[in-house]
């Protein structure tokens, strides 16, 4: 942890009994000046910027023991919950996409600017500040419903949460959305239309679908993916493809070794079997979720399994809790780490 003076800003603190900064205007956003603690109140803060990359340096701490965690946007978890000891401060940063629609492309354009909200068991912030991104390096999800940036509890997509395992200069532009296949993703103007022309050398583009692709074809499904991977190297970006997570859809021995689970439709379509093919034949890295989950959700058992998913909830055995998204996430943080997708020492570690 990194120990600043006392004699910084008077914390923001969410605790009983402790002192909260009153409320200003948000301040407009009017060039490469940092915007700073002006604009937030007890709790969340406010940034007229426009779309665009942004870096998000945070000074976490007050006079009490903190613990501080900071979500934004549509939900997206954006820096883990971090503890400072009385009278500390510990300085964080991330990066962050603001976009509109803020969530999914086929959603509500979502609230101008940048939106932060501080969580936590004991949320403290010192200062803060936001500058525009120079550097930063995408990292685009194309996806389902799995993936997205969910709207409103108990969802939450694992592309929801992937941010949060992330350090300054990686940046999440989550362009997954509910209900699409390979099949629609390619055909609507506002998924890979608006996505490829983003995409610029060196980013990352990671590539889930197939929840929804229950009546796509074999030689479609293929076609499909192969498309998505060409057009992301059209632009001199990195594709990745990412088999998808299973459903919670044990067989009587304890395992998921079943269609359902494994994501087979209806015309024998074997969806991450293809998706390890096209990577092998274009030579695509492959994060193989598929395999991930099934031996995680298997370890876990029919009971303890419940908790990754809505099924308590909602009896749904395909979307993720908050945190099941969180712990998938982790998945996929594990595999950008271990394949080396990323640079060095912009993962954080557990």
């Amino acid at each position: 942890m990194r120990r600043f003076n006392r004699a910084v800003l008077a914390a923001v603190t969410l605790s009983t009994g402790l002192s909260v900064l009153s409320a200003v205007p948000a301040q407009a956003y009017g060039g490469p000046r940092p915007l700073g603690i002006e604009n937030c109140t007890a709790g969340a803060c406010h940034f007229d910027v426009p779309p665009g990359t942004y870096d998000v340096q945070v000074l976490l701490g007050g006079e009490a023991a903190s613990s501080t965690s900071v979500t934004g946007e549509t939900r997206r978890s954006l820096l883990p919950e971090t503890a400072a000891e009385a009278g500390e401060r510990v300085a964080r940063s991330f990066t962050v996409n603001v976009r509109t629609p803020e969530g999914e492309p086929t959603g509500p354009e979502g609230t101008p600017g940048l939106d932060l909200v501080l969580g936590g068991s004991a949320p403290a912030l010192a200062d803060i500040k936001v500058t525009p991104a120079r550097h930063a390096r995408q990292i685009f999800l194309v996806g389902d419903s799995t993936v997205c940036d969910q709207p409103g509890d108990p969802y939450s997509g694992w592309g929801q949460q992937l941010p949060q395992y992330l350090r300054k200069g990686l940046s999440v532009a989550n362009y997954a959305d509910s209900g699409e296949s390979t099949v629609t993703y390619l055909a609507d103007s506002r998924l890979w239309a608006t996505v490829q022309p983003q995409i610029r050398p060196g980013d990352l583009v990671l590539i889930q679908l197939a929840h929804n692709d229950k009546t796509t074809d074999g030689a479609t499904y293929r076609a499909n993916l192969e498309a998505l991977v060409a057009g992301v190297r059209e632009k001199g970006g990195e594709p990745v493809l990412v088999t998808p997570i299973v459903r919670r859809w044990f067989n009587a021995d304890g395992t998921l070794n079943n269609g359902t689970a494994l994501l087979v439709n209806g015309l024998g379509v074997d969806h991450p079997a293809v998706v390890r093919s096209v990577a092998a034949a274009e030579d695509v890295p492959l994060i193989d979720l598929t395999a991930k989950t099934k031996a995680l959700v298997e370890s876990l058992g029919v009971e303890a399994s419940k908790a990754l998913y809505l099924y308590n909830e909602k009896r749904d055995n395909t979307h993720t809790s908050v945190h099941g998204a969180t712990v998938y996430a982790n998945l996929v943080r594990e595999e950008l780490a271990a394949q080396h997708l990323v640079p060095e020492g912009k993962v954080r570690v557990g």
